[in-house]
């Protein structure tokens, strides 16, 4: 089948800098902030944002590597981080594609097990097929596609790319 070319290297580094001053926006009286990637892609995009948070701002980003079983969500959900460094504290959860919505509510409900100051949910794209009651806080871009249809994030060193399939 044939790629169909979504987001660019440029285009990808625009989306992350919106995102990052959104997030800002929404965490000016904060002092520090968790960014919780769901492994692999949602932490490499988290890595980004992280890097352009400390760019434009005074937060202090801590990165959380979040381990999702995504055939079985029920699965225990690993952390690099513990509920302690995250408790009373502001969470981003960070994806790369939000699909259905399976992977996302299982990482949101993982974190609802302990008192947050705030949480809000972040990724690069945005497909509108959901099969949970999840959105995306901050998102770099919406699509419209069909359920046969793959989105797919490239982050490959000086070619990060988005691509339909």
């Amino acid at each position: 089948m044939e790629k169909l070319p979504i987001l660019d290297q440029e285009q990808i580094k625009h989306k992350i800098r919106r995102i990052a001053y959104q997030i800002y926006e929404s965490n000016m009286d904060e002092k520090e902030i968790i960014l919780a990637g769901i492994a692999s892609n949602g932490y490499q995009f988290a890595k980004m944002i992280e890097k352009e948070l400390k760019d434009i701002s005074p937060l202090e980003v801590s990165l959380c590597k979040v381990e999702v079983d995504k055939k079985n969500p029920l699965n225990e959900i690993k952390t690099s981080l513990s509920p302690n460094e995250y408790k009373d504290r502001s969470v981003i959860l960070v994806d790369d594609v939000l699909n259905s919505g399976t992977t996302l509510i299982y990482g949101v409900r993982h974190f609802l097990n302990v008192p947050l100051k705030q949480f809000k949910t972040a990724v690069l794209v945005d497909r509108n097929h959901k099969k949970y009651p999840v959105k995306a806080d901050f998102k770099g871009i919406s699509l419209s596609t069909s359920l046969s249809e793959t989105v797919k994030v490239i982050f490959e060193k000086n070619n990060e790319r988005v691509e339909l399939s």
